[in-house]
């Protein structure tokens, strides 16, 4: 029999019949859900969620994908435009097998390359998109996105940026020498 990826077989299940599964140490912080959020808001679901089928009570369990399934659960407008249905690739693994698959999955999402990050922050900027735009879109903070334009080194990046006035150093009296 030839190997087909379950990717290929992607179903639309009730979220009502899908369950987290008790072993994923994967947690995301508060901005990065958020972020997650306003992803599938605005792009709707564009991976589905990793479940092994248990038969015998009829339920899916969540191998990946907790938190896209949190954000259905979650977000009443995100669970009426999708009607309750979430995108399943299924996988029929034994437990220890999915523990590992989780585990990979969760390692395998990688980071960003700051070079990489910096140089989409300039090409935003000079696509004319605002700081405020870029915070809101990619999910990041005012400082972080300053620290990324200062990578690059482009003044021109710097041209919504308030400065204050300069310092003004403090001039030292001249000791007067020892007696």
């Amino acid at each position: 029999m030839r190997f087909r990826s379950p990717v290929y077989h992607v179903t639309a299940v009730p979220v009502e019949k899908i369950e987290p599964n008790t072993y994923n140490p994967n947690a995301v912080a508060p901005p990065e859900l958020k972020l997650l959020y306003d992803s599938i808001k605005q792009d709707g679901y564009t991976m589905p969620v990793v479940c092994y089928y248990d038969k015998e009570r009829d339920k899916y369990i969540l191998v990946d994908g907790f938190h896209r399934y949190r954000i259905m659960l979650d977000y009443p407008d995100i669970y009426a435009r999708e009607n309750g249905m979430l995108p399943v690739s299924i996988i029929d693994k034994p437990l220890d097998h999915r523990m590992a698959s989780t585990i990979r999955h969760n390692r395998a999402r990688g980071t960003h390359n700051v070079d990489l990050m910096s140089n989409i922050i300039k090409e935003l900027h000079e696509l004319g998109r605002s700081d405020a735009w870029i915070s809101k879109h990619l999910g990041m903070e005012k400082d972080e996105i300053l620290r990324l334009k200062q990578i690059t080194g482009l003044a021109a990046l710097f041209q919504e940026i308030d400065f204050g006035a300069a310092w003004q150093p403090v001039e030292e009296e001249e000791e007067a020498p020892p007696v």
